[in-house]
């Protein structure tokens, strides 16, 4: 299990660093083909910092809003406050707060940029179809993803992977419209030299523009995957009881009932994907969020 944790990690942060290095490769040859690469890398990583900046400070508040969460204390539901608050203590983490979504389908989330700003949310589905070891490997895992950082490494790769795809879409349209066309004509006259050397940057920079988004995204969904893997893992680690997580996700997985408030911008953050397969708001298998519920039941079962 500890060679696991630490495979899963090594692995999310490798691809969270190519996905870093495909946003600047994009970002320079996008400017290069204006005839300005340092200032194409320099303008993505601008993008970067400021949309990372914004979603720190509230993308936790949004994300909540978005679910139709409501907060609740120990009075309003003391045997979840009981078991958050014994995987609070069975982390190290403080505890965080805990809110409720009025939905009859299973499920559960963790939001905040740290631990001391964490919010758990799960549904009143998820209270009603699990038993107390069930639902004690379910907050288990998402006090994990606090614990890993999980929130904080979603949040970045969420915003590296949009700053790929508006830089591209931003190239794609100023192409359309001939602003890049008229930069390389005034570079080409200030230079005999310059018009080839551009027109490969500009093919190079269209190519990019194409194949970077949908290959950033996917490595996005990687680093979900393993992030899933992790907190399977870790809130096996907490519990001691990896067969009350297997059960709560065959559970989850089976239930047919449908999360209305989840979307695609939020479904990466809840512990099985709220999105069922027969849903017309369903993606093809290869953009799934999350691994395969039958690989992460055989892990657990497997410690």
């Amino acid at each position: 299990m500890y060679e696991q944790i630490a495979e899963n990690r090594r692995n999310s942060l490798l691809l969270i660093s190519i996905i870093l290095f495909v946003l600047l490769i994009c970002g320079y040859f996008i400017g290069a083909a204006n005839g300005m690469g340092f200032y194409g890398l320099f303008f993505s990583l601008l993008i970067s910092c400021a949309l990372i900046s914004f979603s720190f400070f509230s993308g936790d508040k949004a994300v909540l809003a978005a679910s139709a969460a409501h907060r609740i204390q120990k009075q309003d539901n003391p045997q979840l406050f009981n078991v958050v608050e014994e995987m609070s203590i069975a982390s190290g983490l403080p505890m965080p707060k805990v809110y409720i979504i009025d939905d009859t389908a299973p499920n559960a989330f963790a939001t905040g940029r740290k631990p001391e700003f964490a919010s758990i949310a799960v549904t009143t589905g998820l209270l009603s179809k699990l038993n107390r070891d069930e639902l004690q490997g379910v907050i288990a895992h998402e006090m994990s993803h606090i614990k890993n950082y999980d929130i904080l490494y979603a949040m970045l790769v969420v915003i590296l992977v949009g700053t790929v795809a508006l830089l591209c879409d931003i190239f794609r349209r100023s192409l359309f419209y001939g602003t890049f066309s008229s930069g390389r004509r005034r570079s080409s006259s200030s230079s005999r030299d310059s018009g080839p050397a551009l027109l490969v940057m500009l093919i190079i920079a269209l190519v990019l523009s194409i194949l970077a988004p949908i290959f950033a995204q996917l490595l996005q969904l990687a680093v979900s995957r393993q992030r899933e893997y992790l907190a399977d893992a870790s809130a096996a680690q907490l519990t001691r009881y990896p067969e009350g997580l297997a059960r709560a996700l065959e559970k989850i997985a089976n239930d047919k009932e449908v999360l209305e408030v989840a979307n695609r911008a939020t479904q990466h953050l809840y512990i099985v994907n709220p999105i069922k397969p027969f849903e017309t708001r369903a993606q093809n298998n290869i953009f799934s969020t999350h691994p395969p519920i039958e690989e992460r039941i055989r892990r657990l079962r497997s410690m």
